[in-house]
């Protein structure tokens, strides 16, 4: 093994050995090494005659640059788009980020926790989170309602062992208990990766205030019977909390309640501030440990040096003057309230009554979507009928459900939307009873 990972390890087993046994294989083995970027930012500062370190091309002590490219971004000085940014991202916006994130989650004052690491967006965060932190046959612990990525950031790359849990329980709360037994079953094992995405990816679902509390609780619990856990929480749609809910990510409840819980902050700009394109995501761990901060920074950043080597400068760029703007805040939360308005409106044409016969909706209060449960019509069938037949294009899930994302619906639109996909149902329901006769 590398020295300087060596190194890493050793202080990391020395302030908190739970989170070294939380480490993979390859986890252990990744370091930042001392190579041509530590070389690069020492000549940064010292070579004040001439700087001939790093692989790019500068005219006139500015990065070299095409005119047709300029011209398009005439608002932005050359050395915020041109050059490489750092592998752990630019170190203004990881600053601007961590800042925001104290104000939006009042639970992180006074917890220690990590600046965050830029990725590139966040099923890029997800794999670094799963190259470091699972080996083969490790438990990976997660509702039932999930992103079907997650199947090949965690099982296919990493080989994790799905654990999953009912998400709602028979009341439409979430499932704590469920999700205490899950992670308990895997007790042997010593360890477990629990996977929490709220606004839920597909229900729309995110915990109330109690919720919260109680899951929090169980964890603690469940650490203290001698389990070491990695606890990600999944802020892809971060924000868009529209009814009775915890208005913060459970990242600053979770951080620094045990030291066998490790807990991981993934956000990005993405979906949160309109921005799905630039993938400009973060990394942040939480643990009252500095070594393991230190050391988990420097691992992330080996990960990204061997992959990506850094995110996109000019996205970074972007995301960065947007944040610093006057602005913003009034702009995203014009956005929200568009969307909220289109949540609200969903409720009310299923709340009508109109469609009892054809599904039941789970229970949902933010995010970009909310699903059906569908009265024995196959969610398959339906979707290929829908899109074949009425040009809606709708997701199904397993054999019973069917995902809509009302986040891409003009608000006086979302009715004719379930009119279709009722007809599609009527259609089927009917072939159904045809064929039975």
């Amino acid at each position: 093994m590398n020295e300087i990972a060596q190194d890493l390890n050793n202080k990391i087993q020395q302030e908190n050995p739970y989170v070294y046994e939380l480490l993979s294989t390859l986890g252990k083995e990744l370091y930042y090494p001392k190579g041509i970027l530590t070389q690069t930012a020492e000549a940064k500062q010292k070579a004040y005659r001439f700087n001939a370190t790093i692989g790019i091309a500068t005219e006139k002590d500015r990065p070299m640059f095409l005119p047709l490219i300029q011209e398009t971004l005439a608002d932005y000085d050359p050395k915020d788009l041109y050059p490489y940014a750092p592998p752990a991202g630019k170190p203004e916006l990881r600053k601007l980020w961590r800042e925001k994130m104290i104000i939006e989650n009042p639970s992180l004052k006074n917890k220690s926790f990590s600046y965050p690491i830029v990725t590139n967006a966040l099923t890029h965060g997800l794999s670094i989170i799963a190259d470091l932190f699972i080996d083969e046959n490790d438990p990976l612990v997660l509702p039932d309602k999930l992103w079907g990525n997650y199947t090949l950031i965690f099982g296919i790359r990493r080989g994790a062992k799905n654990i999953s849990f009912p998400f709602y329980t028979e009341e439409g709360t979430f499932n704590t208990k469920g999700m205490k037994e899950a992670l308990l079953s895997k007790k042997d094992h010593g360890k477990a990766i629990l996977l929490l995405n709220f606004p839920n990816n597909p229900t729309g679902y995110t915990p109330t205030k109690q919720e919260a509390t109680d899951i929090v609780e169980a964890l603690r619990e469940v650490a203290e019977q001698g389990m070491n856990l990695v606890v990600i929480s999944d802020d892809a749609y971060f924000g868009l909390f529209y009814e009775n809910t915890i208005k913060e990510s459970l990242f600053g409840r979770v951080a620094n309640i045990h030291p066998r819980i490790l807990a991981i902050k993934v956000d990005g700009a993405t979906k949160e501030d309109y921005m799905w394109g630039f993938r400009v995501g973060f990394i942040t761990f939480g643990s009252e440990f500095p070594a393991v901060l230190d050391g988990l920074e420097k691992k992330t950043q080996g990960i990204l040096r061997g992959t990506i080597s850094s995110a996109s400068h000019p996205a970074q760029t972007f995301v960065l003057n947007t944040i610093r703007s006057t602005e913003f805040q009034a702009q995203k939360q014009e956005k929200f309230e568009v969307l909220k308005k289109r949540a609200f409106k969903v409720k009310q044409i299923l709340d009508h009554g109109d469609f009892n016969d054809a599904w039941d909706y789970y229970p949902f209060n933010s995010g970009y979507f909310m699903c059906l449960k569908l009265k024995g019509v196959n969610a398959e069938a339906l979707r290929i009928h829908l899109l074949e037949q009425y040009g809606v294009g709708v997701i199904s899930l397993g054999d019973g459900d069917i995902r809509v994302a009302f986040s891409c619906v003009e608000e006086d639109e979302l009715k004719d939307l379930y009119d279709l996909i009722y007809q599609g149902f009527q259609d089927l329901s009917g072939q159904n009873s045809s064929n039975k006769e």
